[in-house]
């Protein structure tokens, strides 16, 4: 999985990462409403995260850019509208409306 990981492009990595956030999120809601049949893909979704902060901080720090730089850069193109620092997208509606989405399309 690591090496999958260091073949990503920066663009690739900060995607992967927002969009498996995004995927917590989503899932500690089923899981505090008893809906979440398997809680160990907590744990694993978290370590993904934590994989691919790692793997983003070592490219900054081999590029010589500060903390948080590749996420700042690439950010912009996720989820198709300018992303504010809370994470809301005012094109979209906000963050949590994909994950009422997903929710109300699995009932």
């Amino acid at each position: 999985m690591s090496q999958a990981i260091k073949e990503l492009s920066d663009q690739q990595l900060v995607f992967s990462v927002l969009e498996i956030e995004r995927n917590v999120i989503a899932a500690r809601f089923k899981h505090s409403t008893n809906q979440l049949e398997n809680t160990a893909q907590l744990r694993d979704m978290r370590r993904r995260v934590a994989r691919l902060h790692t793997e983003a901080r070592r490219r900054e720090i081999a590029q010589g850019l500060p903390k948080d730089a590749l996420m700042h850069q690439h950010r912009r193109g996720f989820g198709g509208g300018e992303v504010s620092e809370d994470g809301d997208s005012p094109e979209k509606g906000g963050f949590l409306s994909g994950i009422v989405d997903k929710l109300t399309a699995s009932e």
